[in-house]
Formats: structure tokens, C-alpha cells, sequence
């Protein structure tokens, strides 16, 4: 349960290789049309015979190896290619010829999240290889649109296309090229180049600081012989050669001097190398190269004699791919090699026709390439899994993969199926705890080390599931007819290698004197002044509370601004509650940059009592950055800063604790220089979806049966609760959530024997699902919504005034979500989102005989959450917290297994009422109580609710072990009735009153106990 609280080969290196074998006719550039040129005498160095074309079906097969579940990303337009990913995987730039009027090459970025794109490019002109830049806010491409003629030769093109014909590509290395700058936010448009010639090819560095690109500059600068006169006439590509310049354009340094056509260039992952493509003088053979970023070291990466160019680094840094003819030029296919290339060149696509220009999304986990395997033959951008693991073996690079890959070898996914298959093949016609037993023996066993998404015990975890439902003859309903339904995500952050913090001269050390936080904006940040702001707080005044302004006549424009943490630590508790919110670091970041600040310091100042006085690097729950450079520094380097303007830090803070208005100052003679270089962690996770169908189409309307398969792997997260003894331990997750997988499985089988012999007529197709990223912040239900799209979906008269609703395609979710500890009651959540669940659990639960709870509320921890604020009727059961939760020991012999199959036949039973309701359940609108507290709570009692039994108060099943609640006496059974003189009767007053409290003050606590009531004392500690 989720704890609440690019490969610039460019299409022109195509153009080169058409312009260079000029004994061929050609009409067009190869891929760009789609019809490759065959030529009746291949070079020797080349295969004539292939398996792509000789044994398709072996071809397949092979080719499989490495690249899996290969779907087409790009459909519109006349053709498109050419596609780099953004540095997060978000998005891609890619070229496409589909713009009105234009029969060239324009530049677009999709979203891959919503599938929007975006037009960048002017519409004029030719237009080429684009890339986006590590900030994701500026686009680099090549473009003739300031070219005079531009538009004549726009309708030059047109109209000999009209006439049937296509000129060859001769324009393809235009001198009127440039390289281009857009700008996102503005729309403004940067010329970086401004030299006659070819300029183009551009990529940035990993840092955003330098700009690779290629150039036939010095054809047009310097004056040539005749005879290159000639050579320019007939291939300007000739002349080509790799450049490197500042991202502004300036300092431009030649990197090669070798006739022939180099281009391409590409980055290592480090940053620290180029790799490209140089060809032969004659432009005959390529082959691929790479080199330090200042022209030293060139080594040859390959030697195949035939044309092999766009290479590509993973995101390892240990191989690059690339592109080559040598089957034959009819067939370009995807080669690997190592970075030495000391070994082999190894075969990667086995597809005829034309694969090229192939690139890396940055977690290194799948592949993107332009191919002509399109039913038109015409090329598009295609997107397939990588399968990093092998390509390290066949290289024999045998390094371990990180943990945090999301690639699962084929032989482990196999022993998942078997086990899956072993476990049918026992499995028992009626619900039986055997059956629960077994599915979570594999969920928890060492080998899926704890399920974190995107690792190989997701994977694994992943296809058990799968397999099982296959066997059960489920038909699959992930992606493009597969078992699964891939979503990435952000799983981290950590500080790169390119951060440093200077005042007047003095350099602070990372990760002791300062850190920058977690959603701070990157870069360099120019020396500028500070300006000390108190507790950084903006909060309007309401009817009992006064304004709280620390800007009140302070000039903080274009000059940092420190902030203490958190809130003055001695105001009244109602002032508290006032202040949450506005307290926050985001709150406190956006205040400062709407200001005009330049940046936030944040300092934690020596009366808050926090564990540590930098803010600790971990995600917030919230992907969106700043614009503005965010960072914790030490009190001692605040404090030195301050005693030089003759000011202490702990002297201002003991004031602005008092509640009082303090006014800022700036620190003179104090100015701060920052490189900030934090990066996000991107990863891929998986849910499994399978399809049991009332008919042999889909229906316009499903039931989900879900379950999260994730769990917390070693607990590395702030969401784990392991006692310092357990930490770096497996998270096994028994209870959450290898029961709700099991349960989920078992209601699986219970309908489908029915369904499947035709004695069961449902209404409505019944999707289960095993979610992934639910402890993460219910990231695969969310993907799941978010991307949902039926084919008959309609809206009935019970639509909620969401902002998108997707019932009732969705008629209703069933989640399991802990079940495997039941002891009391079962405690079934979201009853208040349809009027039909209170009569449907009565009568369902007739021949089950559960004790039950109910509980309205829909907004729930739990994936069932993702469905009810898109509009769908939500049901999840749950069995209750318990000391255990989110620690290493909530392990397979703590379950109650007989009771997990309980909660199972009356879900199924349910589940097989909505299935076959002639309407589908009605949605009801609830207010979100919980969304205003929840993620803000900084004062820690260490109390565990216990949801089992609804009662006037918060019952708990226990106090977390020497936390305050525990060394206040607080015990399991008791009933929290009060808290700081606010009176409780729910967990949303409790949470509410959590926020008055402060960090090592004394609170009164009141529990109910045996009909008791016991007055303690409690002294809050921090979670931070």
C-alpha cells in the first residue's frame, strides 16, 4: 500500500551515400522515400543472400534477441525518422515531412506521456537534425528557412513532384543551412552559426555546455583548386568535418582535417568523447569512429568495408550502435559494437528493407530507430525494448546489470512461467488458502528481492502473473497485444558530478557544507548578491489570523534569498495551522521566484530540531522542477555569512520564533557563484493486464480487478519503516501486496472456468490487473487512467464534473490491497462512491460470513484512488495496518492464508455481480478531506491506525517501537480521543491536529482505553 503521508547521423548521411555512388540512379534519398536502391553489383565485402530474406519466420526470431515488443511510433505525415529522445524520455524531436505547403522536412517534439506534438520548426525552408537540449526548454536544428529562396524552392519541389518525379538529393547539403536555436517558452528562434556552408548534424553535451556538429565551412571560406572546385560541384559532402563550439556559438574548434565526409557526432554518456561516421574519399565505405572532445585519441571503432554510420552510445557508456549495409545496399540493418571495438561488430536487426539511425532512451532500456517495415514501405519512427543484458553477453562486456534496471533475461522470465504453471497445475477448484499459499511463496521469494518497480524482481514478479493468467486463457490486454502495459518514471534523484558553491572565493564542500534540493534548477548561476528573508513566508491574512510577510520592503531581485526551513517554532497552534502550508520548501521556492529572487537558500537554523540541517536529496512526490537554483546550506556557513554583517544566526531565529515580524536586509559584501547539476533517475516499470471477454469483441464497458505487484525492494525509499538494524534488508511484502496479487489471481480463476465453458454470460469484459509504481505514488493504475481509451466508450447520466472521466467505460474497480492479515474485520473502503455497494456486500457476503467494516471515504492510499478521481465507482478491500507494515518482516508467515481466500470468494462474488448488472453501478462525488493534509505533516508520534473496526476516534493497532507514542505509553487497543486539546473522532482531525504540534514540546494525548480515559504526555519528534 502507498504510504500516504541521438544519434545525429541525420537523414543527409543517407543523401552522402547517394551522392557518392553516383554509378547508381537514384531518384530520392533512400529511407526518406522508402525505396531502396538495389544494386546489381554489391561491393564484395558485402552479403548478397540474407536470413531477412531468405527465412523471414528465423529472421524473426533472431532479431528478437534483442529488441522486443516492436511497435510503430510515428504514423502521419508523408514519412518521418530521424527521432531523439529529451534527457528525462518524456519526449522525442524528430523530422517529418507533413506540413501544409511543404514538402520538406519540418521539426516537431512529442509528448510521449499525452502524445501531443508540438510544432518547432518555422514551416518554411528544409528542415534537419534536431535534438533537445539536457533542460528540456530549448530544441537545436538545422534549417534553410532564412534562405531568400526558400519558398521558391518549396513550390520548385512541389510542382516536379506533381509531374511524377522526384529530384535527386543534391540539395540535401545546401549552404544555406544553419544551425538553429528555439527556445520553448518564448518562441524566439537563434542563429548560431552564420557562416555560408553546410552547418548541421548539431547535438549538445550531457551538460548542455557544447554543441558537436558537422560542417563543409571551409569549402566556401578558404579558396580551392580546381580541382576541389570539381569535387564541390559534384559532393559537397566531401568537405564535411567535425566541429565543436561553445551553446552560444562561439569558440568553434575543428575537430578532423581527413578528405572525406565525417559526420554524425555524438557524445558519450560522460560527455568526455564524440563518436561519428567518416567515409572513404570516393564515399564508397564509412565506418564508425570516435574521439576525445578535443580531436585526440581517434580510434576505428569498425572495419566491415561497407557503409556503416549514425552510431549511438547506450546510456551504459559500454557499446554504441550503429547502422550498415553490409547484407547488400537494398538492406541496412543495426549493428552493435564495443566502445573499444575490440570485439566483433554483432547483429542486431534482421529486418530487409532499411533500419537506421538508431538511438537510446537515456535509461538505456529500449531502442528507437527509423525503418521502412511499414505496410506503405514509406519510413517512420519505431520504438521497441532493449534487452541491455544480452547485448553486454554477446559482447562479452558480461557486466552485472544496476539494480534499478527493468530488464529481465529470458531465462529468469522462463522460470517465472514455470512456476506460474507449476502452481496452476496444483491448484485447487475452490478458493483455497493452498492456492494463496503458493502465489505468495513466489512473490516473496530472495530471488525478487523485494519487487521495487523496474527492477528484475518487478520483472519477474511480472511474468508469474502473467503466465498465470495465461493459463487461466485470459487474452492479453497490455501494449500492442501483449501481457504488459509500460510506463516510465522518475525513480530518483542524485547530484551529478558538476556542482560547486563560491563566496568570495570561498568554496563550500558538497554533501557537508550545502545540497542542492531535489526539484532545484540546474546550471551555472552567475556571482550575485544575498539578501536574508527570515522564514521565507507569504500568507494572506483570514478571520483570525494576521498576514505573514518576510518580504515587507525587501529589494530581492536577482539575488539570493536565504529562508529558514521551516515555521517559527513558539507561535500558538492555530497560527501553525496557518502557516503549514505557506511553509513548505515549493511554497517557499515559488514565493522567492515570483519576487524576482535569483535563487533559495535554505537553512535549517540551530532551534528546529531536525535530524539533519541539509535537506536530505530525495523526491518529494512532485516530478515538476524549479526555474530557480534551490539549495540547503549549513547553519555555520549561513551563520559566517551573517557574523561578517554583524548579525548571528540563532539570535534572528529565537526572534522570528516569537511569531513577530523581523525585517530582511541584505548581507553586504557577501556574493554567491553556484553550478547546480542534479539528475533524475529514469526508470520503466510494468503492469499486467489480462482480458477475461464476454464476447469476441471487446466490450464497451469493463470491470478491473486490481492488485498492486510492487513492493519496496531493499527499502532504500522514505517509505520504508525498518528499524536501523533492518536497513538495506528485502522488504519481502507479504501482506503488501502479495496477498491482494493472490487474491486477485484466485478471482481470476473462479470466473474464467465458468466463462470459459459458456456457462457464465457476463455483460462487461473483466480486466485484472497487477499494478506496478503503486508504492512509488500509484504510478501504473495512474498510467492506466490517464492513457485509457476504449473503443466504444460512451458517458451515462451519472458523469461526475471531473476533468476527465472515464466511466462508465469503467464500470467499476474491485482493489485488493493488504488482505492477507485478517484478525478482526474486513475493512472495505470507497463504499460512499456508489449507492450499490452497501446492498451488494450484504448480499455477497451471505455465503461468505465475513465480519465487515465499512468505510466511505474513496480517497484512498491505494490504486483504487487512481479510478475514483476519474470518475469510477471504487471498492477496496483491506484487512488492517499492523507493526509490520513497510518493514522487512512482513513476511509469508504472518498471513492469515485462509482468510485471504475468504476475502477473495467475496470479491469474486461481487466482481461477478457487476460483470453482469444490466447498468453499471452509479458514481457518487466525494469532497477529498484528506488531500489538504496528507505529505505535510512534519511532527512524528509513531502511532499505527488500525482501520479494522470503525470507532469515535483513531484505534490503533500499535505504537512503532521507542518512537514518542511508545515512550509516551501508548498501546495497542486505545483509542486516541484528544490530541493538544483538540478533540479527535477521525484520522483527518488527528492529522489536523498533527500539524499544531511542535517538534520536542510536550502535548497532552488522550486515549480511550478498556472505556478508559488515560491522559499521557507526548514529546512530537521530527520525520525529517
Amino acid at each position: 500500500m502507498y504510504r500516504s503521508y541521438t544519434n545525429n547521423g541525420c537523414y543527409f548521411c543517407l543523401t552522402s551515400i547517394a551522392l557518392s555512388l553516383r554509378y547508381l540512379t537514384l531518384s530520392c534519398c533512400w529511407i526518406l522515400v522508402g525505396a531502396i536502391p538495389v544494386s546489381a553489383n554489391p561491393p564484395a565485402t558485402s552479403e548478397a543472400t540474407d536470413i531477412s530474406e531468405t527465412d523471414p519466420k528465423a529472421a524473426t526470431e533472431q532479431e528478437s534477441i534483442l529488441v522486443a515488443n516492436v511497435r510503430q511510433l510515428t504514423f502521419e505525415g508523408r514519412r518521418a525518422g530521424e527521432g531523439y529522445f529529451s534527457r528525462d524520455g518524456s519526449q522525442i524531436v524528430f523530422q517529418s515531412e507533413r506540413e501544409p505547403g511543404n514538402p520538406f522536412f519540418q521539426i516537431y517534439v512529442m509528448d510521449l506521456e499525452t502524445g501531443d506534438i508540438e510544432k518547432i520548426s518555422p514551416g518554411n525552408g528544409k528542415t534537419t537534425c534536431a535534438w533537445i537540449h539536457p533542460q528540456g526548454d530549448k530544441v537545436l536544428f538545422a534549417s534553410t528557412h532564412d534562405d531568400k529562396s526558400a519558398t521558391h524552392k518549396q513550390e520548385e519541389e512541389i510542382g516536379l513532384r506533381k509531374s511524377g518525379k522526384e529530384r535527386r538529393y543534391s540539395w540535401d547539403y545546401d549552404e544555406h543551412f544553419e544551425i538553429y536555436q528555439y527556445e520553448r517558452n518564448t518562441g524566439e528562434f537563434t542563429n548560431l552559426t552564420h557562416v555560408r556552408g553546410y552547418d548541421a548534424e548539431g547535438s549538445w553535451s550531457p551538460d548542455g555546455k557544447l554543441i558537436a556538429f558537422a560542417s563543409n565551412r571551409t569549402a566556401y571560406l578558404e579558396k580551392l583548386t580546381p580541382e576541389a572546385e570539381k569535387q564541390l560541384e559534384i559532393d559537397a559532402a566531401y568537405f564535411n568535418e567535425i566541429y565543436l563550439m561553445q551553446a552560444d556559438g562561439s569558440n568553434v574548434q575543428r575537430l578532423t582535417s581527413t578528405p572525406g565526409y565525417d559526420g554524425g557526432p555524438f557524445f558519450s554518456p560522460d560527455g568526455q568523447r564524440l563518436c561519428w561516421r567518416r567515409f572513404t574519399p570516393d564515399g564508397v565505405i564509412a565506418e564508425i569512429w570516435s574521439m576525445n572532445i578535443d580531436g585526440s585519441d581517434k580510434r576505428q571503432l569498425t572495419r566491415l568495408g561497407a557503409m556503416s554510420w549514425a552510431p549511438y552510445y547506450h546510456p551504459s557508456g559500454q557499446y554504441l550502435i550503429f547502422t550498415t549495409n553490409r547484407h547488400g545496399f537494398a538492406n541496412f540493418e543495426l549493428y552493435m559494437t564495443d566502445v573499444a571495438g575490440k570485439s566483433p561488430p554483432i547483429r542486431v536487426s534482421y529486418t530487409m528493407g532499411f533500419d537506421g539511425l538508431p538511438v537510446f532512451t537515456p535509461d538505456g532500456q529500449q531502442l528507437a530507430w527509423t525503418s521502412n517495415r511499414t505496410s506503405s514501405k514509406q519510413s517512420q519512427i519505431f520504438r521497441a525494448d532493449w534487452n541491455h543484458q544480452r547485448a553486454l553477453e554477446l559482447l562479452g562486456l558480461n557486466t552485472p546489470l544496476p539494480t534499478t534496471t527493468a530488464h529481465v533475461d529470458s531465462v529468469d522470465e522462463e522460470e517465472a512461467r514455470l512456476a506460474a504453471r507449476s502452481v496452476r497445475d496444483n491448484a485447487s477448484t475452490a478458493f483455497s488458502s493452498k492456492d494463496i499459499i503458493r502465489h505468495v511463496d513466489y512473490l516473496c521469494r530472495e530471488e525478487l528481492a523485494g519487487r521495487l518497480t523496474g527492477t528484475r524482481g518487478e520483472k519477474l514478479a511480472t511474468a508469474y502473473v502473467a503466465s498465470y493468467l495465461d493459463s487461466l486463457g485470459l487474452e492479453p490486454a497490455g501494449d500492442n497485444g501483449t501481457w504488459y502495459q509500460r510506463f516510465e518514471f522518475t525513480s530518483g534523484v542524485a547530484l551529478g558530478d558538476n556542482n560547486s558553491l563560491v563566496s568570495n572565493d570561498e568554496s563550500f564542500k558538497i554533501d557537508q557544507d550545502w545540497r542542492p534540493l531535489s526539484f532545484s534548477g540546474t546550471g551555472h548561476f552567475e556571482p550575485t548578491e544575498v539578501v536574508f528573508a527570515g522564514y521565507g513566508i507569504k500568507a494572506p491574512k483570514d478571520n483570525e489570523n494576521p498576514e505573514y510577510d518576510s518580504y515587507v520592503h525587501l529589494d530581492v531581485k536577482d539575488k539570493w534569498v536565504i529562508a529558514l526551513r521551516y515555521m517559527p517554532e513558539n507561535i500558538p497552534n492555530q497560527r501553525r495551522q496557518h502557516l503549514s502550508r505557506p511553509s513548505q520548501l515549493r511554497f517557499k521556492a515559488t514565493v522567492a521566484r515570483d519576487q524576482g529572487a535569483r535563487g533559495l537558500i535554505v537553512v535549517t537554523g540551530p532551534h528546529s530540531k531536525a535530524k539533519s540541517e541539509l535537506v536530505p536529496l530525495r523526491l518529494d512526490g512532485i516530478l515538476a522542477g524549479s526555474s530557480m537554483p534551490v539549495i540547503s546550506v549549513a547553519d555555520q556557513v549561513v551563520d559566517n555569512w551573517l557574523t561578517a554583517n554583524d548579525k548571528r544566526l540563532e539570535e534572528l531565529q529565537t526572534r522570528l520564533d516569537t511569531g513577530e515580524p523581523v525585517m530582511g536586509f541584505e548581507l553586504k559584501e557577501i556574493q554567491l557563484t553556484a553550478t547546480i547539476d542534479v539528475q533524475r533517475i529514469k526508470g520503466s516499470g510494468r503492469n499486467v493486464l489480462g482480458r477475461l471477454a464476454a464476447g469476441d469483441e471487446p466490450s464497451p464497458q469493463m470491470v478491473v480487478v486490481g492488485a498492486h505487484v510492487d513492493h519496496l525492494g531493499l527499502g532504500t525509499s522514505s517509505s520504508s519503516l525498518a528499524r536501523d538494524n533492518e536497513a538495506q534488508q528485502i522488504h519481502f511484502g507479504a501482506d503488501d501486496n502479495a496477498s491482494g496479487v493472490a487474491a486477485m489471481l484466485e478471482i481470476a480463476e473462479y470466473l474464467s472456468a465458468p466463462v470459459t465453458k459458456g456457462k457464465l454470460n457476463l455483460q462487461r469484459d473483466v480486466i485484472f490487473a497487477a499494478w506496478s509504481g503503486e508504492e512509488l505514488g500509484l504510478l501504473g493504475s495512474d498510467h492506466f487512467v490517464k492513457t485509457f481509451s476504449p473503443a466504444h466508450a460512451h458517458h451515462g447520466e451519472h458523469e461526475p464534473s471531473h476533468h476527465h472521466s472515464i466511466y462508465p467505460a469503467v464500470a467499476a474497480c474491485i482493489n485488493m490491497d493488504m488482505v492477507g492479515r485478517l484478525e478482526k474485520n474486513l475493512v472495505l473502503q470507497g463504499v460512499g462512491s456508489s449507492s450499490i455497494w452497501r446492498s451488494e456486500i450484504e448480499r455477497r457476503n451471505v455465503p461468505v460470513g465475513l465480519p465487515i467494516t465499512l468505510q466511505e471515504d474513496s480517497y484512498l492510499p491505494t490504486d483504487a484512488k487512481s479510478f475514483y478521481t476519474y470518475g469510477v465507482p471504487v471498492l477496496s478491500a483491506f484487512t488492517g495496518s499492523h507493526s509490520e507494515y513497510h518493514t522487512p518482516r512482513d513476511t509469508p508467515d504472518t498471513l492469515n492464508f485462509e482468510g485471504a481466500a475468504a476475502v477473495a470468494r467475496l470479491m469474486s462474488l461481487v466482481t461477478r455481480s457487476i460483470a453482469m448488472r444490466p447498468n453499471p453501478p452509479d458514481y457518487q462525488e466525494q469532497s477529498d478531506t484528506q488531500g489538504a493534509t496528507v505529505g505535510r505533516l512534519r511532527a512524528y508520534l509513531g502511532t499505527i491506525p488500525d482501520y479494522a473496526e470503525e470507532v469515535k476516534g483513531v484505534l490503533l493497532s500499535g505504537a512503532r517501537k521507542n518512537g514518542p507514542a511508545d515512550k509516551a505509553g501508548v498501546q495497542a487497543g486505545d483509542i486516541i480521543v484528544e490530541l493538544s486539546g483538540k478533540k479527535i473522532e477521525n484520522i483527518y482531525d488527528y492529522t489536523h491536529a498533527i500539524e499544531a504540534l511542535k517538534i520536542g514540546k510536550k502535548a497532552k494525548i488522550v486515549v480511550l482505553r478498556k472505556g478508559e480515559r488515560i491522559p499521557l504526555e507526548i514529546i512530537p519528534g521530527s520525520r525529517d
